[in-house]
Protein backbone atom coordinates (compact mmCIF):
# COMPACT_ATOMS: atom_id res chain seq x y z
CA UNK A 1 0.00 0.00 0.00
CA UNK A 2 2.99 2.11 0.61
CA UNK A 3 4.57 1.62 -2.77
CA UNK A 4 1.48 2.03 -4.42
CA UNK A 5 1.79 6.01 -2.67
CA UNK A 6 5.15 6.53 -3.76
CA UNK A 7 4.02 5.62 -7.35
CA UNK A 8 0.97 7.63 -7.09
CA UNK A 9 3.17 10.30 -6.60
CA UNK A 10 5.10 9.59 -8.91
CA UNK A 11 2.71 9.79 -11.81
CA UNK A 12 0.42 12.63 -10.53
CA UNK A 13 3.70 14.43 -10.55
CA UNK A 14 5.36 13.73 -13.69
CA UNK A 15 1.46 13.98 -15.04
CA UNK A 16 1.53 17.72 -14.61
CA UNK A 17 5.07 18.56 -15.00
CA UNK A 18 5.41 16.47 -18.32
CA UNK A 19 2.24 17.79 -19.39
CA UNK A 20 3.39 21.09 -18.74
CA UNK A 21 6.35 21.11 -20.98
CA UNK A 22 4.62 19.21 -23.21
CA UNK A 23 2.14 21.61 -24.02
CA UNK A 24 4.59 24.85 -23.19
CA UNK A 25 7.17 23.93 -25.28
CA UNK A 26 5.99 21.15 -27.53
CA UNK A 27 2.53 20.91 -28.81
CA UNK A 28 1.26 25.16 -28.16
CA UNK A 29 4.95 26.23 -30.92
CA UNK A 30 3.87 23.42 -33.10
CA UNK A 31 0.55 24.84 -33.45
CA UNK A 32 1.65 28.38 -34.33
CA UNK A 33 4.60 26.79 -36.75
CA UNK A 34 2.22 24.96 -38.75
CA UNK A 35 -1.20 26.39 -38.70
CA UNK A 36 -1.71 29.32 -41.01
CA UNK A 37 -4.34 30.56 -38.88
CA UNK A 38 -2.73 32.27 -35.90
CA UNK A 39 -6.19 32.94 -34.04
CA UNK A 40 -7.13 29.14 -34.62
CA UNK A 41 -3.21 28.83 -33.37
CA UNK A 42 -3.83 30.67 -30.24
CA UNK A 43 -7.49 29.48 -29.26
CA UNK A 44 -6.04 25.62 -29.22
CA UNK A 45 -3.01 26.54 -27.85
CA UNK A 46 -5.49 28.55 -25.05
CA UNK A 47 -7.47 25.40 -24.54
CA UNK A 48 -4.01 22.91 -23.95
CA UNK A 49 -2.75 25.60 -21.62
CA UNK A 50 -6.43 25.39 -19.51
CA UNK A 51 -6.16 21.95 -20.00
CA UNK A 52 -3.46 21.64 -18.10
CA UNK A 53 -4.04 24.01 -15.80
CA UNK A 54 -6.68 21.80 -14.48
CA UNK A 55 -4.61 18.89 -14.22
CA UNK A 56 -1.90 20.97 -12.30
CA UNK A 57 -4.53 22.34 -9.79
CA UNK A 58 -6.24 18.93 -9.48
CA UNK A 59 -2.50 16.90 -9.26
CA UNK A 60 -0.70 19.51 -6.99
CA UNK A 61 -3.78 19.41 -4.89
CA UNK A 62 -3.50 16.21 -4.25
CA UNK A 63 0.38 16.11 -3.96
CA UNK A 64 -0.21 18.55 -1.35
CA UNK A 65 -2.21 16.60 0.65
CA UNK A 66 -0.57 13.53 0.76
CA UNK A 67 2.48 15.32 1.53
CA UNK A 68 0.67 16.58 4.95
CA UNK A 69 -0.39 13.19 5.26
CA UNK A 70 2.81 11.07 5.11
CA UNK A 71 5.06 9.99 8.19
CA UNK A 72 8.52 11.72 7.25
CA UNK A 73 11.62 12.84 9.24
CA UNK A 74 10.60 16.20 9.22
CA UNK A 75 7.54 18.15 9.19
CA UNK A 76 5.48 18.98 6.03
CA UNK A 77 5.96 22.86 6.85
CA UNK A 78 9.87 22.02 6.60
CA UNK A 79 10.21 20.48 3.67
CA UNK A 80 11.24 22.34 0.67
CA UNK A 81 8.98 20.60 -1.60
CA UNK A 82 6.12 21.78 -0.04
CA UNK A 83 6.85 25.20 -0.57
CA UNK A 84 7.96 24.44 -4.43
CA UNK A 85 4.38 22.68 -4.81
CA UNK A 86 2.51 25.17 -2.82
CA UNK A 87 3.98 27.98 -5.41
CA UNK A 88 3.60 25.82 -8.33
CA UNK A 89 -0.56 25.40 -7.58
CA UNK A 90 -0.42 29.22 -6.98
CA UNK A 91 0.69 30.35 -9.81
CA UNK A 92 -1.43 27.77 -11.75
CA UNK A 93 -4.23 29.19 -9.95
CA UNK A 94 -3.35 32.71 -11.01
CA UNK A 95 -2.53 31.87 -14.50
CA UNK A 96 -6.09 29.98 -14.40
CA UNK A 97 -8.24 32.05 -12.53
CA UNK A 98 -6.57 35.79 -13.82
CA UNK A 99 -4.42 36.32 -16.53
CA UNK A 100 -6.25 33.45 -18.98
CA UNK A 101 -9.69 35.46 -18.28
CA UNK A 102 -7.94 38.75 -18.53
CA UNK A 103 -6.15 37.52 -22.10
CA UNK A 104 -9.59 36.16 -22.82
CA UNK A 105 -11.40 39.39 -22.41
CA UNK A 106 -8.65 41.70 -24.50
CA UNK A 107 -8.79 39.02 -27.60
CA UNK A 108 -12.56 39.36 -27.48
CA UNK A 109 -11.84 43.57 -27.28
CA UNK A 110 -9.98 42.77 -30.68
CA UNK A 111 -6.47 43.21 -31.21
CA UNK A 112 -6.42 45.35 -33.87
CA UNK A 113 -6.39 48.34 -31.54
CA UNK A 114 -2.95 49.04 -30.63
CA UNK A 115 -3.63 49.36 -26.76
CA UNK A 116 -5.32 46.26 -26.58
CA UNK A 117 -2.43 44.81 -28.32
CA UNK A 118 0.36 46.24 -25.93
CA UNK A 119 -1.95 45.22 -22.80
CA UNK A 120 -2.27 41.93 -24.11
CA UNK A 121 1.56 41.46 -25.04
CA UNK A 122 2.98 42.77 -21.27
CA UNK A 123 0.24 39.69 -19.58
CA UNK A 124 0.80 37.40 -22.33
CA UNK A 125 5.02 37.64 -21.38
CA UNK A 126 3.98 37.81 -18.01
CA UNK A 127 1.88 34.77 -18.07
CA UNK A 128 5.35 32.75 -19.97
CA UNK A 129 7.71 34.01 -17.39
CA UNK A 130 5.15 32.60 -14.87
CA UNK A 131 4.79 29.42 -17.09
CA UNK A 132 8.35 28.95 -17.58
CA UNK A 133 8.93 29.45 -13.25
CA UNK A 134 6.55 26.71 -12.77
CA UNK A 135 8.02 24.46 -15.54
CA UNK A 136 11.80 24.87 -14.14
CA UNK A 137 10.64 24.62 -10.36
CA UNK A 138 8.49 21.42 -11.51
CA UNK A 139 11.67 20.19 -13.09
CA UNK A 140 13.26 20.49 -9.51
CA UNK A 141 11.16 18.07 -8.02
CA UNK A 142 11.12 15.40 -10.66
CA UNK A 143 14.99 15.57 -10.17
CA UNK A 144 15.05 16.25 -6.57
CA UNK A 145 11.78 13.87 -5.95
CA UNK A 146 9.18 14.09 -3.60
CA UNK A 147 10.69 12.54 -0.49
CA UNK A 148 8.22 12.48 1.49
CA UNK A 149 7.89 8.96 3.72
CA UNK A 150 11.13 8.44 5.53
CA UNK A 151 13.54 5.51 3.48
CA UNK A 152 11.96 2.76 5.27
CA UNK A 153 8.42 3.23 3.76
CA UNK A 154 9.80 3.36 0.01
Amino acid sequence: MLQFGAIGERVLLTLWVGGMWTVGYIAAPMLFKVLDDRQLAGMLAGHLFQGISVIGLLAGTLLLLLGMMAKAQRPWQRRWQTWVLLSMVLITALFQFGLQPMLEDLKQRGLNDPSVAAQFGRLHGASAVLYLINSLSGLALVCGGLSWRTRTEV
